[in-house]
């Protein structure tokens, strides 16, 4: 599906204290850096704000005054997009993902149906307490940009507007997300902290971590199969000693990377490295076993 998308990251985040937002860190990435991950495959992305390093490549725009509000920030985004469909997106939500993005783009779009004037204007995100999610939400473009300009010319500027002047005049439809903290913002230093605390939890610390580590490394084609990779580390921390765990899941990287080099499936030759890793560490712990050591050889006697 072709979209643009549009992310906002101009706030005065005065419950922060006036902190930068978008560059706070959760999960030891920048909330705007995770937000530009889940709509990684936008078309073109347009990020309201003012400048700064990100993971990848963005469009720049600034509203008009700097600071003036989120229409006027949609305002300024919308002009440097293209596409019949948009993306618009707050710069702190740190747990949306790409399946969500897809939900809303789906929905948009009408289950890829075409662009009509039949559709409704957009899609909103609606939280899990029942509120609707402006910042959180794909929109036609054409009726965003004609209330935009109707806006513009009934208050001769955009300056401060509040969304609800613009999405009262849009006819928008809502989903709800499968996952329950899409839509989680952090507008305090307690939001944060609670981002931060559940981006730890038991259940989810491996899958968030391995997701910042593979954005980090810029690795997108290969999945990592967890368990498969932890019984290895087990079986060469058991079988050979400790440090070797961390040695050989390295050796094991090193060596599916050569593999997909020669044209094999990333995947295969992860599990392929695996596989043989696991079986040395199995060999090497079996020498230490006497039962595995073969029978004992008598011991020679003098003669006389």
């Amino acid at each position: 599906m072709t979209y643009d998308a549009i992310v906002l990251a101009g706030g005065a985040a005065r419950r922060l204290g006036g902190a930068d937002k978008p560059a706070l860190h959760v999960g030891g990435r920048a909330l705007l850096d995770r937000v530009l991950d889940a709509c990684a495959d936008a078309r073109a992305t347009v990020v309201v704000g003012a400048r700064r390093a990100t993971a990848r490549p963005v469009r720049w725009a600034r509203e008009d005054p700097p600071g003036g509000g989120p229409v006027a920030a949609l305002d300024a985004g919308l002009r440097q997009t293209t596409a019949e469909l948009v993306l618009v997106l707050s710069a702190d939500l740190p747990f949306l993902d790409r399946d969500t993005v897809h939900a809303l783009l789906d929905a948009a779009a009408s289950d890829g149906a075409p662009l009509d004037a039949t559709a409704s204007d957009g899609v909103l995100l609606r939280d899990p307490d029942g509120r609707d999610q402006p910042l959180v939400a794909a929109y036609r473009t054409e009726p965003l940009r004609r209330e935009l300009a109707l806006l513009a010319t009934e208050h001769g500027h955009l300056r401060d507007l509040p969304l609800r002047a613009l999405t009262a005049e849009l006819d928008l439809a809502t989903i709800t997300a499968a996952a329950p903290l899409a839509s989680f913002d952090c507008d305090t230093w307690e939001d944060l902290a609670a981002a931060r605390a559940r981006i730890r939890e038991h259940g989810s610390v491996l899958e968030q971590w391995i997701t910042a580590a593979k954005t980090e490394l810029a690795i997108e084609d290969v999945d990592v199969d967890v368990k498969t990779l932890l019984d290895l580390a087990r079986d060469a921390a058991h079988g050979v000693a400790r440090p070797a765990a961390p040695l050989t899941t390295f050796l094991v990287g090193y060596a599916a990377a050569r593999a997909e080099a020669a044209g094999t499936d990333p995947a295969r030759a992860v599990a392929e490295a695996s596989r043989k890793a696991a079986d040395l560490a199995l060999r090497w712990a079996a020498e230490t076993d006497p039962a595995q050591s073969g029978p004992v050889q008598p011991e020679e006697t003098g003669s006389g």
